[in-house]
C-alpha cells in the first residue's frame, strides 16, 4: 500500500508510521506542519528510509501535492489540534484543522478514489455517569461538550456524508484516552512524569475522580491496520480496552512508579464543561480479531521509563 498518514509527526501518528513501517512494506508518506506538538525527533529511526517521505505541509494544502501523492491508494487522517485547553481558549485552530483539514482531505480522496481512514475520538460522545456500567457503543449519540470535541464530531458527520453522497471508501475510529512514547508534555500523563522530574506539583483539575478508558498507543495503532485491513467502508469502530481509571489514580500510579510522595499533588479548579466518564464498548472492532495486547500497569511502566529516558526530548 501507499499510505499518506497525516499528522506523522506527533503523538499517534508517529507511532503509527513507526509500528506500520516495522510490520509492512508499505509506502508512507508523511504530511504534518510541525506545529507546536509535533517533533521530528519521533521518526528519526525512519526519515532515511527508502519507503518514506515527509511532506512539511498543512493537510489543507494537499490539493498542491497531487503529483507528489500520484501513487497513493490511501489516507489516515491523525492530523488534529486535540489539547482541549486550547480549545477553550480559542477554537479558530481547531476549526481549521480538524473540519476545514478533513474536508481538503476527503475531496483529495474523492477525486483520485482513495480508501479514507479518519481518527476519531470517544469525546465526542460527550459524558457517562460515573456511577454506572454504561459505555458508549456505535450506536450512541453525538454529543460534544466542548470546541475540540464539537470540531471532531463535525469531521466525523463529514467522513459520512462522502461515503453516503459519493461512495467513499471512507471508515471511522473513535478511541479512548490513548497514552504511550511521543504525547506532547501538555497532556495528564507526560505532565506528571515531567513534573515529578522537575520536582515540580503535579496539577490535577478539580477532584481528580473525572474517569477515562486508558489504552496503550501501540493496541490502537494495531487496530486502525485491522480496519485497513478487514474494516467495512462506511462503518464506525470504537476502540478501547476496557481499562478505565480515574486521574487521581493515573497520577498516583505514576507517583509510585516513580517514587514520590502524593504531596506533590496540586488540586486546581476544574476545567469548564469537564465530562466526568468516558468508557468504550469495544465489540465492534473485536469482532475484527482485535484485542489489547497491553495491560495498563505494564504499559504505563514502559512509558514513565520512556520519558525519564529521554527527559530531553521532550522539554524543548
Amino acid at each position: 500500500m501507499n499510505i499518506l498518514v497525516t499528522g506523522g509527526m506527533g503523538f499517534i501518528g508517529s507511532n503509527y508510521i513507526l509500528n506500520r513501517m516495522e510490520k509492512y512494506d508499505d509506502f508512507i508518506y508523511n504530511m504534518d506542519s510541525i506545529t507546536y506538538a509535533s517533533n521530528p525527533w519521533y521518526l528519526e529511526k525512519v526519515k532515511n528510509s527508502p519507503n518514506y517521505k515527509f511532506i512539511n505541509d498543512d493537510i489543507n494544502n494537499i490539493s498542491i501535492h497531487g503529483q507528489e501523492l500520484r501513487d497513493l491508494d490511501t489516507i489516515v487522517n491523525f492530523a488534529a489540534e486535540s489539547h482541549v485547553d486550547n480549545s477553550i481558549k480559542d477554537s479558530s485552530s481547531f476549526i481549521i484543522s480538524n473540519i476545514m483539514g478533513t474536508h481538503a482531505l476527503l475531496e483529495h480522496a474523492r477525486k483520485n478514489d482513495l480508501r479514507f481512514h479518519q481518527i476519531s475520538t470517544d469525546e465526542v460522545y460527550g459524558a457517562l455517569p460515573v456511577d454506572s456500567k454504561e459505555k458508549f457503543n456505535v450506536d450512541s449519540p453525538y454529543n460534544p461538550k466542548n470546541p475540540y470535541s464539537a470540531t471532531k464530531g463535525t469531521a466525523d458527520m463529514l467522513v459520512r456524508s462522502y461515503c453516503n453522497t459519493y461512495g467513499l471508501k471512507a471508515t471511522i475510529s473513535n478511541c479512548s484516552n490513548n497514552f504511550g512514547p511521543h504525547q506532547h508534555r501538555e497532556k495528564l500523563i507526560p505532565k506528571t512524569i515531567i513534573n515529578l522530574m522537575n520536582n515540580e506539583k503535579v496539577p490535577i483539575y478539580g477532584d481528580g475522580r473525572q474517569i477515562r478508558d486508558w489504552i496503550y498507543v501501540t493496541d490502537h495503532c494495531n487496530g486502525i491496520d485491522l480496519i485497513l485491513e478487514k474494516g467495512k467502508a462506511g462503518k464506525t469502530y470504537l476502540i478501547g480496552s476496557d481499562g478505565e481509571h480515574s486521574n487521581i489514580e493515573v497520577v498516583n500510579e505514576i507517583m509510585h512508579l516513580m517514587k514520590k510522595n502524593t504531596d506533590m499533588i496540586k488540586f486546581v479548579d476544574d476545567r469548564p464543561g469537564h465530562d466526568r466518564r468516558y468508557a468504550i464498548d469495544a465489540s465492534s472492532i473485536r469482532k475484527l480479531g482485535w484485542k489489547p495486547e497491553f495491560n495498563f500497569n505494564d504499559a504505563l511502566r514502559q512509558t514513565v521509563d520512556h520519558y525519564t529516558k529521554n527527559y530531553e526530548n521532550y522539554i524543548l
